[in-house]
């Protein structure tokens, strides 16, 4: 405990000796010392402004920082850059994204020349393979020009289970989970202050986007719950203090859907006739849900259609 509480002393010194900015045109708000996090827009992918729609953070050591998402574009992936050397010129050892989703993965570029390690999902690799020519195409704008597939990094540290990060006096726990939101999903839990990075295994307030499996995102949801931590980062909409209270919501819409949706299939509905109606009740609870409730029905039709 002694030993704990010299590191945090250590961490909050170091956080301490460079403040945020009175007017920080990029804000970063610290949950515990040296622990930040920036707080995406409510905003569509299809919006200007887009490229700052997913929640990102670093966690600050006594050695170095490790970066949690980079943000929709090099640009962001700057600011959020900018906005650590705000507050410590330790080094970036690490930058670690939860998911292949171009909100979370565009600004890695923005720290190539800091050489740290880039750390994912064992598959975030294939699944940016996968990606790339989709993001040089549709969000070139949002790359440096000439944009260039070497800007859409992928990690060279790869998280088939498990894997712990020493920053010097506090240590991230990063665990690789199965098909959920996407097939590459990657979660960061800082022991020193009981912080969970969720990645987009949470939304909150903004409705939740289903790439993977809906079956196994309720599984991940589960087993989510039975994190104890003090506070939780989603990938989208606020922090907060109570992990299960910030799970509960979405788990309610997933099951809403699952259970609509095999309902559909049951009664012989095309997926077209499904989208109409699937999960309707669960409209006013989130935002954005137009942009994406359809894809979700879609989705999750397509994997319980022959269950």
């Amino acid at each position: 405990m002694r030993r704990r509480l010299l590191a945090l002393i250590g961490i909050a010194v170091a956080a301490a000796a460079f403040p945020a900015c009175a007017k920080d045109s990029f804000p970063v708000v610290a949950l515990a010392p040296g622990v930040y996090v920036h707080t995406g827009k409510m905003l569509p992918l299809d919006a200007p402004g887009h490229d700052d729609i997913a929640n990102l953070g670093f966690v600050v050591g006594t050695r170095c920082v490790a970066v949690i998402d980079t943000g929709g574009s090099v640009r962001t992936g700057r600011a959020l850059r900018a906005a650590i050397r705000q507050r410590t010129q330790l080094p970036v050892c690490y930058v670690i994204n939860t998911h292949v989703h171009v909100d979370h993965v565009l600004g890695n570029a923005a720290f190539a020349a800091d050489k740290p390690e880039f750390v994912g999902h064992a598959l975030l690799a294939a699944a940016l393979g996968r990606s790339r020519e989709f993001f040089l195409r549709d969000y070139a704008a949002d790359l440096d020009a000439p944009p260039a597939a070497a800007q859409i990094i992928a990690p060279d540290v790869a998280v088939t289970d498990s894997l712990e990060l020493d920053l010097g006096g506090r240590r991230l726990r990063l665990k690789a989970w199965p098909k959920a939101h996407t097939d590459c999903d990657l979660t960061a839990v800082d022991e020193a202050s009981g912080t969970l990075f969720a990645g987009d295994l949470l939304f909150r307030e903004r409705a939740p986007a289903l790439d993977g499996s809906a079956i196994g995102w309720l599984a991940a949801i589960e087993e989510l719950g039975k994190i104890n931590v003090r506070q939780v980062v989603p990938g989208h909409g606020p922090t907060g203090t109570n992990l299960a209270a910030a799970l509960a919501p979405e788990q309610r819409y997933l099951r809403s859907l699952v259970d609509g949706v095999r309902a559909a299939i049951a009664d012989g509905e095309s997926m077209s006739d499904a989208v109409a109606h699937v999960a309707a009740g669960d409209r006013s609870h989130w935002r954005l849900w137009e942009s994406v409730q359809p894809h979700n029905v879609a989705r999750a039709y397509q994997e319980l259609e022959w269950e």
